[in-house]
């Protein structure tokens, strides 16, 4: 079944299948409001779109902080409701950024299921000429942390070298911006107690993460209204 707009939609086995979850967990999400009704379609069987997929992974990255089931509500309660997956992956990403670096062994099942979507064999070469993945005894070393952003990347119409290229601004800004924040905040710290630093950089790290990623959004933003708004070299 698809959508009016041609999106493809999932029933309850598909997606409990896709998101590595049990179809009684779901049931019990959408009891609890964490996930969106399904639509309804003949027979009113219940079909799943990507938002809900990519809501199930942000429930599962949160479980993975440590967060109960009352946190997630609460932090769930507070997104718009009618955000996109494009927006859940975004959230989902600032969530993972919270925990140190996560490499793990896994299968190539277990890997799909991670992913969230059938990788083939090319999929599975580019994520590793990304770094993303690295062959192993038995299957293969993923970055958690990186894992949803290589996927979400396979359907990017760029080339690898313009992915790639683009990773490499992206690694020396991000570093050059952590490097002079943490000048900044050393500064204000230096005083204080040991345990004191500790806990105001395990608060200060989420939120700086969301600040910076706010003031890019809004500015890659602003750069692309502008490129799509210059006249082309052919109305010149």
């Amino acid at each position: 079944m698809t959508t009016d707009t041609g999106e493809p939609t999932l029933t309850i086995d598909e997606l409990a299948a896709r998101a590595g979850v049990t179809v009684r967990t779901i049931r019990f999400y959408g009891t609890k409001g964490l996930l969106p009704p399904p639509v309804l379609g003949p027979r009113r069987v219940g079909h799943y779109g990507r938002e809900h997929l990519a809501r199930l992974s942000l429930i599962e990255e949160l479980q993975h902080q440590g967060m109960t089931l009352a946190g997630i509500e609460r932090y769930l309660r507070r997104l718009p409701p009618d955000l996109s997956a494009h927006g859940l992956a975004v959230h989902r990403a600032v969530v993972a950024s919270w925990a140190p670096d996560t490499v793990e062994t896994v299968t190539r099942e277990e890997l799909q299921r991670r992913a969230g979507r059938p990788l083939g064999d090319e999929d599975v070469e580019r994520l590793v000429a990304m770094g993303v993945l690295q062959p192993a005894d038995g299957g293969y070393e993923a970055d958690l942390g990186l894992l949803r952003l290589g996927v979400g990347l396979l359907d990017v119409p760029l080339s690898p070298e313009a992915i790639f290229a683009a990773r490499t601004v992206l690694v020396e800004h991000a570093r050059a911006a952590a490097r002079d924040l943490s000048q900044l905040f050393r500064g204000e710290v230096a005083e204080r107690d040991a345990r004191d630093v500790r806990s105001l950089s395990a608060h200060m790290h989420p939120l700086v993460v969301q600040a910076l990623l706010t003031a890019f959004q809004r500015s890659l933003k602003e750069e692309l209204g502008e490129w799509l708004t210059e006249p082309s070299q052919e109305s010149r």
